[in-house]
């Protein structure tokens, strides 16, 4: 699978071809713009290659028109990635580095995307219900705070790790205690159980002092 930013060289072979075989390439980008690159023959018409930047992330379809020998027309689908993301491209409680040292391990490849996620689902499904004091980009200012967050998050990528991150698709949080607050977001038998969250999570931040991440009255709906 290409990356953004890839240049590849889309090749057609033809069969039957001769001289009176041509092709044009014309490239549909994810946006819907369009672009008909050069394209070059080789083995007497029986090959067709064209140059292909790309410049989006997303499906792309390359349609090759034959005319002459070997006429017709044929279409590919591509779907391209985009440029891996770094840390300073997402928001995250914890780094790569972080990550590193807790699982005592090489991180996975897409731990930038993990760690995202995993801030991602403890802003939703926990911090609603609590006040703890943040800069201008809502992050943790507290030391304390920090290292229980990017512990937090690091457990729920080793969870992921290991019962796989479509578990993510479950629901949100119901019946998890921390202090005297019960968290209880969602209701019905079809709601993940707190078995979906890695416990190592819910242990640190169960384990912040009161007086460092508190909680609202209300927390929890039915």
């Amino acid at each position: 699978m290409p990356d953004v930013g890839d240049l590849v060289t889309a090749r057609l072979a033809i069969e039957p071809a001769d001289e009176t075989t041509t092709a044009v390439l014309l490239v549909t980008r994810p946006d819907g713009t369009t672009d008909t690159p050069v394209v070059t023959a080789t083995e007497g018409g029986a090959v067709w290659t064209a140059p292909v930047v790309y410049t989006l992330a997303g499906i792309w379809l390359l349609r090759w028109t034959v005319v002459g020998t070997g006429a017709s027309v044929e279409t590919e689908t591509v779907a391209v990635a985009p440029a891996p993301a770094t840390m300073a491209d997402v928001r995250s409680y914890a780094t790569t580095t972080e990550l590193a040292v807790f699982l005592h391990a090489a991180p996975p490849l897409d731990s930038v995307k993990l760690l995202e996620r995993a801030t991602e689902l403890l802003d939703s499904d926990f911090l609603k219900a609590a006040l703890y004091d943040t800069d201008t980009d809502g992050m943790p200012t507290d030391p304390v705070v920090q290292a229980a967050f990017a512990e937090a998050v690091c457990a729920q990528v080793e969870f992921w790790g290991e019962v796989g991150e479509e578990t993510d698709i479950a629901g949100p949080l119901q019946g998890v205690t921390i202090g005297s607050v019960n968290l209880q977001f969602g209701a019905g038998d079809n709601r993940s159980s707190p078995d979906y969250y890695a416990p190592k999570l819910v242990r640190a931040i169960q384990n912040v002092p009161a007086d460092k991440l508190r909680w609202l009255a209300s927390s929890g709906g039915s």
